[in-house]
């Protein structure tokens, strides 16, 4: 480790705890009395203390990237860290500026385990999805855009792409249908935005993360159960059976082509659903064995500032 990482890495003084009458424990005279020169100083050796942080930080993540793990991009772990942080945030930073900062971190450090870059299927104009991706995954990694779904998934089948983004399913958006046969085995391992509220000019279009390693659970999350059924079933049934095997349906995709005896449907079910969940094997109503489709962790709700 470096002496510059494994200096000034105590909190700084001036803004140190404080005692139970809300004061600071220690005197931060100096830098007050000191007007706008002493304080653009202090501001500088906070800097230089939260960088020497930071490469401590990347040195710790060159360890793990050594330890033979098998995958650099874990978005339920990313999503807990998040949460965590939000949990303890105080004072005048606004909480999305945290957000936006730790992303940056955890897309240099991601990369920093291996290569790392993005396939976005984003055909409207203004490309939203591509704001998306860039806001969550970093304003530098590599992209590529295309017009169609299939394309951005192919990318990420072959080794291309490390994720896609695409979409959020829908019965027009369909793309998922492609998934409950794909092998090898493609995963939904995010959802975007993950901040909620939306602030004034930021993109409101809602996109899902594609990996072809599945998802890790983050403590708080919805699961796609993609199933393929009698084409003439109804809403109201697959609900009643979902809701009888113990399964929390939230919405709900159904899609029948004409002329087809089969309908393809996905629904939204509460919680990190596994492949070898026993309730799986409860639902009468479908043809073959569901398929877990992936998980997200569900976005954080916070003041739009």
């Amino acid at each position: 480790m470096s002496s510059s990482a494994s200096t000034n890495n105590s909190t700084p003084a001036a803004f140190g705890p404080t005692d139970a009458g809300g004061e600071d424990s220690t005197s931060n005279d100096g830098w007050r009395s000191g007007g706008l020169p002493a304080l653009r100083a202090e501001l500088d050796r906070i800097d230089n203390t939260v960088h020497d942080l930071l490469m401590q930080r990347a040195e710790i993540v060159e360890y793990v990237a050594r330890s033979g793990k098998p995958a650099a991009f874990r978005p339920g772990r990313e999503a807990s860290i998040i949460r965590r942080l939000l949990g303890r945030h105080r004072g005048a930073l606004p909480p999305v500026a945290l957000v936006r900062i730790w992303r940056e971190l955890l897309a240099g450090t991601t990369t920093m385990q291996g290569g790392f870059s993005l396939s976005v299927c984003d055909p409207d104009h203004g490309a939203p999805l591509t704001q998306l991706a860039r806001e969550h995954f970093g304003a530098l990694t590599p992209l590529r855009s295309y017009g169609s779904a299939g394309q951005a998934l192919a990318d990420v089948s072959q080794g291309v792409a490390s994720v896609a983004v695409l979409p959020y399913p829908s019965d027009i958006d369909n793309w998922w249908v492609a998934l409950l046969h794909h092998e090898p085995r493609l995963h939904i391992i995010g959802r975007l935005p993950f901040w909620k509220p939306r602030p004034d000019g930021a993109p409101t279009a809602q996109a899902v993360v594609v990996a072809s390693t599945p998802p890790d659970a983050s403590g708080e999350d919805q699961s796609f159960l993609g199933m393929e059924c009698d084409s003439d079933v109804s809403r109201a049934r697959l609900s009643s059976e979902l809701s009888g095997a113990g399964l929390k349906p939230e919405t709900m995709v159904l899609v029948r082509q004409q002329g087809s005896p089969v309908a393809n449907v996905l629904v939204e079910i509460e919680g990190h659903l596994s492949d070898d969940d026993a309730r799986l094997g409860r639902l009468g109503v479908v043809l073959r064995r569901p398929v877990v489709l992936g998980s997200y962790a569900v976005p954080v709700a916070g003041p739009a500032r």
